[in-house]
C-alpha cells in the first residue's frame, strides 16, 4: 500500500520547501516534478532544438536520464545541474516546454513509477489532476505574485543566482497567465483539493498544517 500527498500551484507558492520539510517529517519520498521538467527544458536548450520540432525532442528524450538526491541536488545524464536548472534562461523556457505533450507522457511514466508502492509527497502542476487523480491528499498553495517573487528573490540569492526583484514578478506573472491558460495540462486547482493561501503565513504553519490533513485522512506514522 502507499499513500499519496498531490501538492498542485503556481511558481514560487513555497511548494517545494514545504513538500521537502512534510516529507521529512513523515518519511515521505520527496519527488520534484518541476525539477524533471527543468532538466528536460535545459537538454533542449543545450542541444538548440526547437519546442516545435517534436521529433528531435523525441530523440533527445530516449537519452535523457534524470536523478534527484536526497540532499536535493539533480543530476542530468551523470551531471550536477542544481545551479543550471534555475536559471533565468531556464526559468523562461520550462513553461513551454512543459506542455509539449510527448515531455509530459515521458515524465508521467517516470513519475508515477517512482511513486510505486511507496509514501510519496510530491508536488508540481497537475499532480492532483493528472499524475493522481486519486491522491489520498491534495493541496493547492497559492500566495500573491509579489510574495512569491519576492521568495524566489530570496532563494535565488541563497544558491547565489543573480536577479532583480522586478525581472522574477513580471517571469512569474507571465508564467502564471501561460500556466492557467495552455491547452494541455493546464495549472487549475482539483476540484477535491483544499486551497491554502501561505502569503501571511510562515513555512511552519503550512507544514502543520498540511500534516494535521494527512493525518485526519488515516495516515498513521
Amino acid at each position: 500500500m502507499s499513500f499519496i500527498v498531490a501538492i498542485d500551484g503556481p511558481a514560487g507558492a513555497g511548494k517545494g520547501t514545504i513538500t521537502k520539510q512534510v516529507g521529512e517529517k513523515l518519511g515521505f519520498i520527496n519527488i520534484d516534478t518541476g525539477a524533471m521538467f527543468r532538466c528536460v527544458t535545459l537538454r533542449i536548450l543545450q542541444e538548440g532544438i526547437s519546442i516545435e520540432n517534436e521529433q528531435e525532442i523525441q530523440k533527445l528524450l530516449e537519452t535523457i536520464e534524470i536523478e534527484i538526491k536526497e540532499n536535493e541536488e539533480v543530476f542530468l545524464n551523470g551531471e550536477n545541474v542544481t545551479k543550471k536548472i534555475r536559471e533565468n534562461e531556464v526559468n523562461n523556457m520550462v513553461s513551454p516546454v512543459s506542455v509539449i505533450r510527448i515531455v509530459r507522457e515521458k515524465l508521467l511514466q517516470l513519475q508515477r513509477k517512482m511513486a510505486e508502492g511507496k509514501n510519496v509527497i510530491m508536488e508540481g502542476r497537475d499532480i492532483g489532476t493528472v499524475i493522481f487523480p486519486n491522491a489520498n491528499v491534495k493541496i493547492y498553495l497559492d500566495a500573491t505574485p509579489e510574495e512569491r517573487a519576492r521568495r524566489r528573490v530570496k532563494q535565488n540569492e541563497e544558491k547565489q543566482i543573480p536577479c532583480s526583484y522586478e525581472e522574477v514578478l513580471q517571469g512569474i506573472m507571465d508564467r502564471d497567465k501561460r500556466d492557467s491558460s495552455r491547452e494541455v495540462a493546464p495549472l487549475k486547482k482539483a476540484d477535491d483539493a483544499i486551497y491554502i493561501d501561505s502569503s501571511d503565513m510562515t513555512i511552519e504553519e503550512v507544514v502543520n498544517q498540511i500534516i494535521e490533513m494527512i493525518k485526519q485522512k488515516g495516515f498513521e506514522e
